[in-house]
């Protein structure tokens, strides 16, 4: 926790449209446009290889239909447990054949708080976030919700400090 010397000059406010600043934060103000994608026909070793280039632990699966929507998810976790650990190759399987098919997601639209609860309920830590139309937009991981739940806390500090600056500037003339 940072001390703030209440005799010395307030802490900078901070621009309210800076992104983790808004108290109606939005899951498109936080998720990462950037998604790595891979075709469910391919083969789990390219997926893990795919995985270490792009310094990633999911892939988000689309179809070979076209489709914008996400047709299923693919962690390191889950090449790990259902193919490693048991000893199947990584060159017989698809991404397809460990996938998981009944994806959870969000909407760019949705509050963090929402995110959380989607998260809580189906026992994942990362959403593909979709657009209006339902193609994929991004991708949230909770990691990402800690550091904007963590900069609103931050935010938070710097409002008790000015808080107690004002107080002891008032009380003390």
């Amino acid at each position: 926790m940072t001390h703030v010397n209440p005799v010395a000059a307030e802490p900078a406010m901070l621009p309210a449209t800076q992104a983790g600043t808004r108290p109606d934060m939005r899951i498109a103000d936080i998720c990462t446009r950037d998604v790595v994608q891979i075709d469910a026909e391919a083969s789990l070793r390219e997926a893990a290889t795919i995985m270490r280039s792009q310094h990633v632990g999911t892939l988000v699966v689309t179809g070979a239909d076209g489709s914008r929507a996400p047709g299923g998810i693919l962690t390191d976790r889950d090449i790990v447990l259902s193919v490693v650990a048991v000893g199947i190759d990584l060159d017989v399987l698809t991404v397809g054949d460990v996938m998981t098919a009944d994806v959870a997601t969000c909407r760019e639209g949705d509050g963090l708080f929402d995110a959380i609860h989607t998260m809580h309920e189906r026992g994942v830590r990362r959403l593909p976030v979709l657009d209006d139309a339902g193609g994929l937009a991004g991708i949230v991981a909770a990691d990402d919700i800690y550091a904007a739940i963590g900069k609103q806390l931050h935010d938070l500090g710097y409002a008790l400090a000015r808080g107690q600056v004002r107080e002891m500037r008032l009380r003390n003339p």
